[in-house]
């Protein structure tokens, strides 16, 4: 399969959670998200920009904290013009960003960005339960 998200040639990074040995790489959790990440797990400010043909719109934040989860190292943000967020992941010096195709060809700038806390993130009730169906989703269909 061709990749095109950001860092897709820099995931050279292995789970350190057991439970997700089945996903050996961020390449191979992007395939299985393919089919998961829908206009449910969407962010609702985003949904009537979502489509089949641009699964990764709003998924950024569930997405990379899941990512946290399975793999291990920092999630961070890139201020965007719009006043939001977006996430991305660092894991051992490994720069990638599953959810950037959403961007089509604009350039995000990954060197100025802010660590992201999971707490804030989750304090928004919506978000945590999108996060939480992308995982009960992932060990359905795959582990």
């Amino acid at each position: 399969m061709k990749y095109n998200f950001y860092g897709w040639q820099d995931t050279l990074v292995s789970p350190i959670n057991k439970k997700y040995l089945k996903v050996e790489n961020p390449r191979v959790l992007y395939d299985m998200l393919d089919n998961i990440w829908c206009e449910y797990s969407c962010a609702p400010r985003l949904r009537s920009n979502w489509s089949k043909d641009n699964k990764t719109v709003g998924q950024c934040s569930i997405t990379a904290f899941l990512v946290q989860d399975i793999f291990g190292g920092e999630v961070y943000g890139i201020p965007l013009k719009t006043g939001g967020v977006h996430c991305f992941n660092i894991v051992d010096g490994h720069k990638f960003d599953l959810a950037s195709e959403q961007f089509g060809d604009e350039v995000l700038d990954y060197v100025n960005v802010i660590k992201q806390d999971r707490k804030d993130h989750f304090a928004d009730e919506d978000k945590f339960n999108r996060y939480k169906y992308l995982c009960d989703k992932l060990e359905e269909l795959y582990l």
